[in-house]
């Protein structure tokens, strides 16, 4: 029996109370921004129109905004309006704790008590643990997927949500939000930058977790969003479970590994994994994850400067 009932799942997505929960998560650390300020004026006559929106489906985001962001690789941006991210929010606040406690434990992007450094404190632990404290030789499967946000198929999405969302209204709002983000391919690709796009990357993966677990039996995964490790003291596992995944992303979800960028590594050698170059007794910062770091560290000074961010953000 699916536990998202049609009967009150929608309504609570769209009750006054979650939109405004939903706009106070969307506006923080972005109090002084002058749209920020604009929807304030007239708060709760906002909320309102966007509840009714919501409620009779006459709502339609609004255009997003695109720019190119260089940190150092270059990527395509999407942001939406503001009133949009309250509702990405509103969605997020309902749907995402029962997909999260389906979630495996080694699935470390955009999870509470995650994030990149969970990631490699684990890493840390299956290294030891594979080598027995480094007296044999440890591999490791280092693997993404190729073109992952431009190539997630909406179909799928909505079939896997489905699983779990018996409410119509609710995939039907979802599916909006996907329509909005205009790419070559119809039907194809989440905007980068959504928060909505954050937590559907994980429910799309999903899949792969559980195939890599229980149909692989792999005890030694880690994936934090696209990108994937897998750890074995032998190569020729590693190079078989490659083999196998590649095939399973292309038969059921529809996307590949990066030919480039997935290979059979061995750990002495260093492994690139979420801004590292990680080895058995260190880790060094990748030089453009420090370039990154100095560029928005000055950025961030330039903004204390000029009274556009507190104290605190700066410390």
């Amino acid at each position: 029996m699916n536990e998202l009932k049609r009967s009150s799942l929608y309504s609570k997505l769209c009750s006054y109370k979650n939109l405004e929960r939903a706009y106070q998560k969307a506006r923080k650390g972005k109090t002084l921004k002058p749209y920020v300020i604009e929807f304030e004026k007239n708060l709760k006559r906002n909320l309102l129109a966007l509840q009714a929106e919501l409620t009779f489906h006459t709502y339609h985001p609004r255009p997003l905004k695109i720019f190119i962001l260089r940190d150092p690789k270059t990527r395509r941006i999407s942001k939406s309006d503001f009133r949009d991210r309250a509702v990405h929010h509103a969605i997020c606040n309902i749907i995402e704790p029962f997909f999260d406690k389906i979630f495996i434990c080694d699935n470390y992007a955009n999870r509470k008590r995650k994030g990149s450094f969970k990631a490699i404190e684990r890493f840390d632990h299956f290294k030891r643990k594979v080598s027995k404290n480094n007296t044999r030789t440890c591999y490791v499967l280092k693997a993404d997927i190729k073109h992952y946000f431009d190539t997630v198929d909406h179909k799928i999405l909505l079939s896997l949500l489905g699983k779990r969302i018996e409410d119509e209204r609710v995939l039907w709002l979802i599916s909006r939000i996907l329509k909005n983000h205009h790419v070559e391919r119809e039907g194809k690709g989440m905007p980068l930058g959504n928060l909505t796009s954050q937590f559907f990357a994980n429910v799309y993966l999903n899949d792969l977790d559980q195939f890599v677990k229980h149909e692989l039996k792999a005890k030694h995964y880690i994936r934090y969003v696209d990108d994937f490790v897998i750890l074995s003291s032998k190569k020729s596992e590693l190079e078989a479970y490659k083999k196998k995944i590649d095939e399973f992303l292309q038969a059921k979800l529809l996307l590949e590994l990066h030919s480039d960028k997935s290979k059979v590594l061995k750990l002495n050698t260093g492994i690139s994994f979420l801004g590292f170059r990680l080895f058995y007794h260190s880790k060094l910062i990748r030089k453009k994850s420090l370039n990154k770091f100095q560029r928005k560290f000055r950025q961030l000074k330039e903004a204390y400067k000029t009274n556009k961010v507190y104290d605190l953000k700066v410390v």
